[in-house]
């Protein structure tokens, strides 16, 4: 059983996003894989522009931050199994809020070793398509492991009826299968992890060149 971590990754006055989401997490609370399904808004967490630097940080083994709030996002962030991230597509990639949400988790590599997925939405065809692909590129870069399945949500005006569902029965089946597969990877790379982790790459490379004196 693990925790599961919706991310919201907009935060627009007239996101549509608030469409979206309370599906999601319907379904992912009545997935039974998950003990705990936890929504992070991402207007409940005014992140700085991220800024950490050296001096910022303090005790590496608890990092104080240039901010509490900052310091409060590692924190929440760690408890997370998995993540299923809920984003739009702004010039063909992920709001840049979302960005800053996942750079802010900086020295406690709390995302590290953990599944990601997303469910992207726009107003047109592409439902945020090219989004998701380029917050795979920054999941890697994040030592997370990004998941092939997603949910496209094209024409999210329209997409669900009054009763708050998808009108596409293939929409439904995409969540249920992202789902599926979060719950399985997080229960793997739990266990992995469990077992012991290697230190970061980049922690590893500082030792290595320090050794070498460089």
């Amino acid at each position: 059983m693990s925790k599961l971590q919706v991310i919201v990754g907009s935060t627009r006055p007239t996101r549509a996003a608030d469409r979206v989401v309370p599906w999601v997490e319907a379904r992912a609370r009545a997935h039974q894989a998950f003990e705990e399904v936890e929504v992070l808004d991402l207007r409940d967490w005014p992140l700085p522009m991220f800024g950490e630097h050296a001096g910022s940080i303090g005790d590496f083994q608890d990092p104080t931050y240039s901010d509490p709030v900052v310091k409060a996002w590692n924190q929440k962030v760690k408890e997370g199994d998995a993540y299923l991230v809920v984003t739009p597509e702004y010039n063909h990639s992920v709001p840049g809020v979302l960005k800053n949400a996942i750079d802010n988790v900086f020295v406690s590599f709390a995302l590290r070793h953990k599944p990601m997925a997303a469910v992207g939405y726009s107003g047109g065809l592409v439902a945020a398509a090219r989004a998701i692909e380029h917050l795979a590129h920054i999941a890697i870069e994040a030592e997370m492991a990004p998941l092939r399945a997603s949910v496209l949500v094209p024409f999210v005006e329209s997409a669900f009826g009054p009763d708050g569902n998808p009108k596409d029965p293939t929409t439904e089946a995409a969540l249920q299968i992202t789902l599926d597969d979060l719950a399985w990877w997080s229960a793997a790379l739990g266990r992995a992890r469990a077992e012991g982790q290697l230190p970061p790459a980049i922690v590893r490379m500082r030792a290595a060149r320090e050794a070498a004196g460089d």
